[in-house]
């Protein structure tokens, strides 16, 4: 496309025009923010052109420019002026194509390449050389090309970085890792242009800081925030079974919505249907395959233990149009374009309102078509989180991301990758690294431990020269050591996981990856489901399980590790208002209407909380004498609140107690009657003295260990081994535990350690959350009622801890005979009250 004498603007206009498009008036005001110099955060809906909002600028800069014979292709393109920062591998390909588009069009002699652990040798040889004018590339990439000693001049005509899909890196190491080689690039280029871009995030200012960052006297840096204007239909709905048990626990339901969404995935022309698990994903593949036998070759699975292969082969069908439907998980959640997808299903809750907004925009992905989500319950209780997240979702409650603070796992690191590349003085890089807002707080003594970790490994390492990976020449922090620097490029990034066994056929390709710990399990002639397949266990050799193809059914699918997601403190406060509206006889949508039979009951057995009220529930079983507590805060704060409180009421008489928890509440069961009356008036609900009481309670020692695993990674204090001959879990756990027991006896003041608590109280147990949680119980009213039996809100509970029992019998049968008595007591219950007394206890605990 020619732009002949034309105004550079009027030329994009133009080519827009060529695809029967308009710019939107939030895509030129990027353009003109970036054309005078400015960075930012551009937030807008998924689908509306974020991609183009931020790639047309450096563009027209070109056009304006260069407006003759330079735009014509040249021998020698130019070098590397954009560089284009994305979570996910996967996306590269996509944002390659879509970034080359406008490149062709307009005759650019630009080239445009992607750099990741997936790119093939042969073009990672010829980067080596030479960059594109524009390169795709992820935070570890990244990270790896700082390792050069030339990377000075490999980034000297840098003009932009784009972060593609912020909110997603914001909240993680990934996120700071991101903002060091932000600072980095900096410096090279004091002028560099920074872009974000996101669609679901509440915290757009914190989110806009942590992306440019600071000047070196510790001001902020100018940056915009640009919304996009254009409005998003977003329509979110929900599969309702025609029965409804009053009694309801997780997985309940099941597979017995699978008709309906045989349905609703008939109603589009290609669906997808989101699980919160990889396992759930092979159970709903399996289950669709068999109700739709037609639709072999026409639908496919889609997980991030698939093979790389087989995960492009289901995107490339997706992209043209001819796969009916694909099962999947995250791996689907972010950035690719999937026009044809026109309907979406979320199997389980959606945990929070931007997972929910998120994958309703993979649907209509294009500006003006609307975008569709029906959740499909696995209980009934899923149907108030879908109530709830509609009405955050309309009231525009998005969750806040907040960005992780001074991880010196993750420094040290960093140290060492600028010190492979080329070398750096102490005070100057110290100084670099405080223009990041995670290390704005970053103390002197803080970056002396930081040194003296690299050089020497610390107080208690100090005699042991593989730890001393930097040495001081002339002033300089380098590494002069080519084994240090390879074991150092093959360490690199923040992601660590369970060691992975390749799936592989005894002749013929590899399906994909699981778990060691689960192979570990398996005996030869075994069956298991995996990658849509039913196959059969024949050895191990190496980090490859050879399997064959089997007929033989099977209910066993791999497991992964990882934590079930707690919902979000914004879809945890919109469940409370559901149910205070039930309370006051308010059962508004399908959903509410649906559920009325159950929150009735629990109405009429025990009650419903106020927003105001902690509602305490206690009863006498079989079991034992049990405590029922519904903060309704998230699994993760009720697993902390659990053994808190445990701990709390252990100080007034020695009692011990067995632990649940889920998403609505928690049950503290004992042998005897817990004296909570006592403990009420003793502050169980004080948040004070939590750093104390929490690691008190759950042997925080033990716990930080185990954490101990990523952060010793991260550090560089454990090689995981080198391809294909990769440590094994046990192997790399034994020697993390190994160095936190020498740190904790021989260099107690070990930051690391301190890290690892921190990690955990904020990562495994929500500390800052739960603390918030305390705040709200001390400030309402505290209700202890005495119920008869368990409730509709308490028998979840009751089956959570069921799963966790060794036991011969099936769940599915217990549950039965647990549930067979209750359902009788509630059919005979007429009175208000169902013969439950309550009464309140601690106006103000």
């Amino acid at each position: 496309m020619a732009c002949d004498d034309r105004e550079p603007l009027e030329c994009v206009r133009q080519w827009f025009r060529l695809h029967d498009w308009t710019p939107f008036p939030f895509q030129e005001q990027v353009w003109r923010a970036y054309l005078a110099g400015e960075s930012g955060l551009i937030h807008a809906a998924t689908g509306t052109g974020k991609t183009y909002a931020s790639w047309l600028g450096p563009v027209l800069e070109w056009l304006r420019d260069y407006p003759a014979g330079p735009r014509r292709k040249a021998a020698t393109p130019p070098p590397l002026r954009v560089l284009w920062i994305t979570p996910l591998r996967a996306l590269a390909g996509d944002t390659e194509a879509a970034l080359r588009a406008p490149v062709e069009d307009f005759g650019l002699p630009w080239t445009v390449q992607s750099r990741t652990g997936d790119t093939p040798a042969r073009i990672r040889a010829r980067q080596r050389d030479r960059l594109p004018t524009a390169l795709v590339t992820t935070p570890e990439s990244l990270s790896l090309l700082l390792t050069r000693d030339d990377a000075p001049a490999l980034f000297a005509h840098l003009e932009l970085v784009v972060v593609d899909e912020w909110h997603e890196l914001l909240a993680s190491k990934r996120g700071v890792q991101t903002e060091l080689a932000l600072a980095r690039l900096r410096g090279f280029r004091p002028g560099l242009r920074t872009l974000g871009l996101s669609a679901t995030l509440g915290n757009l200012d914190v989110a806009r800081d942590a992306l440019v960052g600071l000047h070196a006297d510790g001001t902020p840096r100018a940056g915009r925030i640009v919304q996009g204007l254009v409005p998003k239909a977003l329509r979110v709905d929900a599969l309702i079974p025609e029965t409804m048990e009053r009694f309801p626990w997780s997985g309940q339901i099941g597979l017995r919505l699978l008709p309906e969404v045989v349905a609703a995935i008939e109603e589009g022309r290609s669906a997808l249907v989101f699980t919160n698990t990889r396992s759930t994903a092979e159970i709903w593949y399996q289950a669709l395959l068999a109700a739709r036998p037609d639709w072999a070759g026409i639908m496919a699975l889609h997980h991030g233990s698939l093979d790389r292969s087989t995960r492009e082969w289901v995107e490339d069908g997706l992209r043209e149009g001819k796969l009916r439907c694909v099962v999947c998980t995250s791996t689907l959640d972010l950035g690719v374009d999937f026009t044809p997808v026109d309907r979406v299903l979320q199997v389980g809750s959606p945990k929070s309102v931007g997972r929910l907004i998120q994958r309703a925009g993979r649907s209509g992905h294009q500006p003006g078509a609307v975008s569709r989500l029906t959740c499909v319950p696995t209980n009934a209780l899923e149907l108030v989180d879908v109530a709830a997240a509609r009405d955050a979702l309309e009231a525009g409650r998005i969750e806040a991301r907040r960005p992780i603070e001074r991880p010196l796992d993750l420094l040290a690191q960093h140290a060492v990758t600028v010190a492979i590349g080329g070398g750096f003085v102490g005070d100057e890089l110290y100084h670099e690294v405080r223009t990041t807002n995670a290390y704005r707080d970053l103390t002197p003594a803080e970056w002396a431990w930081v040194l003296d970790f690299i050089t020497h490994g610390g107080d208690a390492l100090r005699t042991y020269p593989e730890y001393r990976k930097v040495v001081v020449q002339d002033g300089r922090y380098v590494v002069t050591s080519r084994m240090v620097a390879m074991r150092h490029r093959l360490s690199i990034g923040t992601i660590v996981s369970e060691t992975s066994m390749k799936v592989q056929f005894l002749r013929g390709r590899t399906l994909g990856a699981v778990e060691e710990n689960f192979v570990a399990r398996l005996r030869p002639g075994d069956h298991f489901t995996f990658a849509g397949r039913t196959l059969e266990f024949v050895r191990v050799r190496g980090l490859v399980a050879y399997v064959r193809k089997s007929t033989t059914p099977t209910s066993i699918v791999p497991r992964w590790s990882g934590s079930r997601l707690p919902i979000s403190p914004e879809l945890a406060l919109g469940i409370r208002v559901k149910l205070d509206e039930a309370r006051r006889g308010i059962y508004a949508g399908p959903e509410m209407t649906a559920v009325r039979p159950i929150l009735e009951l629990q109405a009429a057995w025990s009650r419903l909380p106020a927003p105001d009220e902690l509602l305490i529930e206690r009863v006498r079983t079989r079991e034992g004498h049990h405590l029922f507590f519904y903060p309704v805060e998230g699994r993760l704060v009720h697993e902390g609140l659990a053994a808190l409180f445990a701990y709390r009421i252990a100080q007034l008489r020695p009692i011990s107690f067995t632990l649940a928890a889920n998403d609505y509440g928690l049950e503290l069961l004992s042998g005897d009657r817990a004296p909570i009356d006592e403990a009420l008036e003793a502050g169980l609900f004080s948040p004070q003295h939590l750093l104390h009481d929490i690691p008190a309670s759950l042997n925080a020692a033990e716990l930080a260990r185990r954490q101990f695993r990523e952060i010793a990674r991260v550090a560089g204090l454990i090689f995981q081994g080198y391809p294909g001959v990769s440590k094994s879990v046990k192997q790399v756990q034994a020697s993390s535990e190994l160095l936190y027991d020498v740190f904790a006896r021989y260099d107690p003041g070990n930051l690391l350690l301190f890290q690892a608590y921190r990690e955990v109280l904020e990562r495994q147990l929500e500390h800052s959350r739960l603390g918030r949680a305390l705040e709200r119980i001390a400030s309402g009213r505290v209700l202890v009622v005495e119920v008869e039996r368990p409730t509709p809100l308490a028998f979840p509970l009751l089956v959570d801890r069921a799963r966790e029992q060794v036991t011969s019998e099936k769940l599915v049968d217990r549950i039965r005979r647990l549930v067979a008595p209750l359902e009788k007591a509630a059919d005979a219950s007429r009175s208000p009250r169902g013969g439950g007394r309550g009464f309140r206890s601690g106006a103000s605990a």
